[in-house]
């Protein structure tokens, strides 16, 4: 607006400096017109508006004055004899800032030639052409007040609906819910900003059921060697005991916080975002069994047996991660089972296969499907407590390992699950 100002204020002074040549032009015009050239001396003619016509008029016979402003001044009288001398058409503007105009029209005529110069105050056209810069300042002023106002408000009503996504968007983060902009209507620009926002918030929900899952995992693996130490404690407490007694729930007490620690340790570790190799490690497959029944309390008429198809059986995975991943099962397989539970483990071509069974009721077919989805259960009033976390965990782990865990829908009577792992 600046430039188009100062371009504006440049082109109406040149126009009315066009427009002051033309009245300077045509006032020497008529003033020519009562010039008689037609002998020497050049004659002025009178008429009956010379008063008017005489006004700031110099009258030159080649160098020679014949008529003159009474009023003029000695810089205007100078430069008119200057223009009359040169001879030509021409136009100059003296006094500061200029102020008076004068143009010089040559009369030719038989054995010379005479020069008419006129003079024109400047000062209304100056005075013309700052109103004009004043206008158009002012008018600038008013547009870029109006523009300022137009700009808040469109940009305002532009980005309230940013506003309003941003507040949804926090709302659904802190509560982790399902809703989503996808699901609206939204200009390209804004749908696009739903889309990054949708993408975040799926990080977040992302992000939180991971906290939650890892949090019931805890609470879930946690919570056997817990009630031992509860268990042992209450035990100890209730009445004296003999020193053996002590020693014995002491190594109870000590065993169930190292299978904390333990478990702690494998489970933080496998949920690490930097955890995306299998564990390394190895492990006898009899022995992670054995160690894992031995921390299930079994039922006095229960039986359970372990058996390989070679001695001294090793998978290709960490006794910790091992005895977490079969823990689950085989504490299923016992609270379900009526006499008997059978851990079999036999190498394959590219596995080692660790089948759990128990002659329990099984699992009803309509469950079958959903048995490794995270806090389902089959029977929630079969009175037994459990969250249904243990196979998910169980299965998660394995796969982690580079294994896998399933259930035999085809084995009748009872329940078998088939653990999967590397081989060493």
């Amino acid at each position: 607006m600046t430039l188009l100002t100062i371009a504006f204020d440049a082109v109406a002074r040149e126009r009315l400096q066009h427009q002051a040549d033309d009245e300077l032009r045509t006032r020497a015009a008529a003033v020519t017109a009562t010039l008689d050239t037609s002998r020497r001396p050049v004659r002025v003619l009178e008429t009956p508006d010379d008063q008017v016509l005489d006004a700031n008029v110099w009258i030159y016979d080649d160098a020679r004055p014949l008529e003159q402003p009474p009023s003029a001044t000695k810089e205007l009288t100078l430069t008119a004899a200057s223009l009359a001398g040169a001879g030509a058409p021409r136009c100059v503007t003296v006094g500061q800032p200029g102020t008076v105009r004068l143009c010089a029209r040559p009369v030719p005529h038989t054995g010379g030639s005479a020069t008419v110069v006129t003079a024109l105050d400047l000062s209304p056209y100056r005075n013309s052409a700052d109103t004009l810069l004043y206008g158009a300042l002012t008018l600038d002023g008013v547009m870029l007040a109006c523009t300022y106002v137009l700009t808040r408000l469109a940009v305002g009503r532009a980005l309230r609906p940013v506003h309003t996504m941003t507040e949804q968007a926090t709302q659904w983060s802190a509560a982790a819910s399902d809703e989503r902009f996808c699901d609206a209507a939204l200009p390209a620009e804004l749908a696009r900003l739903g889309g990054s926002l949708d993408a975040l918030l799926d990080r977040i929900r992302a992000l939180l059921r991971h906290e939650r899952r890892l949090t019931g995992e805890l609470s879930h693996e946690l919570r056997t060697p817990l009630s031992r130490i509860v268990a042992e404690l209450d035990w100890l407490g209730s009445r004296p005991r003999s020193a053996d007694q002590v020693a014995a729930g002491h190594a109870v007490i000590d065993d169930a916080a190292r299978s904390m620690h333990i478990i702690c340790d494998t489970l933080v570790d496998e949920a690490r975002d930097d955890a995306r190799s299998p564990a390394t490690g190895t492990s006898d497959t009899v022995t992670v069994l054995e160690n894992a029944l031995r921390r299930i309390d079994l039922p006095g008429k229960m039986t359970v047996s372990v058996e390989a198809d070679e001695p001294g059986q090793r998978v290709g995975v960490p006794p910790a991660l091992l005895e977490r991943v079969v823990s689950p099962l085989l504490s299923n397989a016992v609270r379900y089972a009526r006499t008997r539970v059978v851990v079999s483990s036999r190498r394959e071509q590219d596995h080692v296969r660790i089948a759990i069974t128990d002659d329990g009721p099984g699992v009803p077919r309509q469950s079958a499907g959903k048995l490794f989805q995270p806090g389902h259960r089959a029977d929630p009033e079969d009175g037994h407590s459990g969250a249904g976390l243990g196979l998910p965990l169980a299965r998660r782990l394995a796969r982690s390992a580079g294994g896998d865990v399933r259930f035999d829908a085809d084995h009748a009577p009872g329940a078998r699950f088939v653990v999967t792992l590397p081989p060493c």
